[in-house]
């Protein structure tokens, strides 16, 4: 009654295949329910009975989940992402209904476990002919739809290196390969070795603010993505550090400048301990600026000529915005900056709290990325004379 050698199964580089051979395997277990009906009620629970039964409910507890959830997190996923135009509307039309099919087929199933249980350890006799119909029929349309429209689809958009995703994803539902690291634990593996430039301190220029203007340029005219983005580090009177990206928005030989709300976090940290690290990252070059030092603030007029230099909205969202501050929501947020922008019109006033802060640096240190982690690092120190010292560090 039930085939108990399987045929060869297709190997996992084969995943569509693998797929399709499941569904070989449904129709026989299909087959078995259908046998059984006639079955039973001429012998009862003998051991054909219950070997049949035990088999159908082995495979549609287990491999038939699996089946599903190859389908489910996936097969349909991966086609998504690659679908367009018709493919895109075929399955977006078909993936609800492949899915509401697997819910609706695990439910009926549900009725037929409990019967086949009963078989199996020979306490009942009892099959639903009406419910092993619909869960037959709703499986055999069920693998229709997919192998005339899903299994073609990924054999004509899957490239050989998905088809191999799609088969380690499986092989790892089934145990096969041991399960893919967490994503926090991927994280040591990703590399990138660099190679773009070097840095020689022979060559650099002897004054820290011209080679940052230097590469600083380099940066504006490899189109870096904002070149001027840079990371803030303070620390609070319990020595604790947080960091934030700002950005600059003017460098000379006084230091480096941003303006920020003088209430929120980094401007009350800086208001304690006016010291602070900034950091530019610039991936596109291979290279990264460390920069520590004193922090001042700009002056009024300098801070009133900048705040006047922006767009009249962001100059109302400086005002409207009590930075750092909680707020209850969004709505609350833009009806402040509505109340701020009836107030003040189109000429606001730079508010007392908004301004810049100025870094003097002490210490700059440039990094260039080079092969097997053996970076070039140059480090400038100021000395007490206002003159800059420079050399080498190992990477």
């Amino acid at each position: 009654m039930n085939e108990l050698l399987h045929d060869t199964a297709p190997d996992f580089d084969q995943p569509v295949a693998v797929l399709k051979h499941c569904h070989g395997r449904i129709r026989k277990q299909l087959a078995t329910l259908e046998k059984l009906l006639v079955h039973l009620p001429e012998h009862g629970a003998d051991q054909q009975a219950r070997q049949a039964a035990g088999a159908v409910l082995k495979y549609f507890e287990k491999a038939a989940h699996l089946h599903h959830e190859d389908e489910e997190q996936d097969l349909i996923p991966m086609l998504r992402a690659v679908a367009q135009g018709e493919d895109a509307a075929t399955l977006q039309a078909l993936a609800p209904v492949i899915l509401q099919d697997h819910k609706d087929m695990d439910a009926m199933w549900q009725d037929l476990h409990e019967q086949l249980t009963a078989i199996a350890d020979g306490s009942g006799t009892q099959l639903s002919n009406s419910t092993v119909q619909r869960f037959s029929q709703r499986y055999l349309n069920h693998m229709e739809r997919e192998e005339s429209t899903m299994a073609p689809m990924a054999m004509r958009l899957f490239s050989p290196q998905q088809m191999a995703q799609l088969g380690q994803a499986m092989q790892r539902r089934r145990g096969i390969l041991p399960p893919a690291a967490a994503i926090g634990e991927r994280v040591a593996d990703l590399r990138k070795d660099y190679g773009q430039a070097s840095l020689d301190e022979s060559e650099v220029a002897d004054d820290p603010i011209r080679q940052f203007t230097r590469w600083f340029e380099e940066a504006l005219k490899a189109e870096v993505n904002e070149p001027n983005a840079m990371g803030v580090s303070t620390v609070d009177e319990q020595g604790r550090p947080s960091s934030r990206i700002v950005l600059v928005k003017q460098f000379d030989e006084r230091g480096f400048t941003w303006y920020t709300n003088y209430d929120s976090q980094k401007g009350k940290q800086l208001n304690g301990n006016p010291f602070a690290a900034l950091l530019f990252f610039w991936s596109e070059l291979e290279r990264q600026v460390r920069i520590e030092g004193r922090v001042e603030r700009t002056s009024a007029e300098e801070s009133d000529k900048y705040f006047n230099s922006r767009p009249l909205k962001s100059r109302l969202s400086a005002i409207a915005s009590h930075q750092s501050a909680p707020i209850a929501s969004r709505a609350d947020l833009e009806h402040n900056y509505e109340d701020v922008a009836r107030q003040y019109g189109e000429t606001p006033q730079r508010p007392q709290h908004w301004g810049g802060f100025r870094l003097v640096p002490e210490r700059i240190e440039f990094w260039q990325g080079r092969r097997s982690r053996f970076h070039d690092r140059v480090v400038y120190t100021r000395q007490e004379d206002g003159g800059w010292t420079r050399q080498r560090l190992q990477p």
